[in-house]
């Protein structure tokens, strides 16, 4: 059972349909556009998420590369990974983005963070960090994105 204390979820609603906010998700690409930790730098093109077993590439913004298991996935509706550094098991926080159509250009979002199951002790405070408000600030900026385009 997930200790809810290592969950912190967010959601809201964008003015947008939900396939066109999915694409800003899916395709990595795109996510330092929209992230509100302000800790992804780049990703090459061409790694738009297709199924669960997907694995995408990123490049942090202090350097690093973390390879993005995806672990849940429908499309248009559901994307979730678990970060790695290159050639490892991920040690166990996961990134996930649920959407909800209400109709055809309204989309109910929600965004979770959750470190339940995180093994490695170096990380446990940036886990910690991850707050309620950097889930939210990717989940505005993301919103203001999708409502512009």
């Amino acid at each position: 059972m997930p200790d809810d204390s290592k969950v912190v979820t967010v959601s809201g609603e964008i003015a947008a349909p939900a396939e066109m906010i999915f694409e800003l998700i899916a395709d990595p690409a795109r996510q330092p556009e929209w992230d509100g930790n302000d800790n992804l730098a780049q990703a090459p093109a061409g790694q738009r998420v297709n199924g669960v077993g997907d694995v995408f590439i990123m490049t942090l913004t202090y350097g690093a590369v973390r390879h993005n298991h995806v672990v849940e996935f429908s499309e248009g509706r559901l994307i979730a990974w678990r970060p790695s550094e290159p050639d490892a098991a991920p040690p166990g926080h996961l990134w996930r983005w649920e959407l909800d159509p209400l109709d055809t250009g309204r989309t109910r979002v929600i965004h979770t963070y959750d470190w339940s199951v995180l093994t490695d002790p170096e990380r446990i405070q940036r886990a910690r960090s991850t707050t309620p408000d950097r889930l939210r600030a990717s989940l505005d900026r993301l919103k203001e994105l999708a409502e512009r385009s």
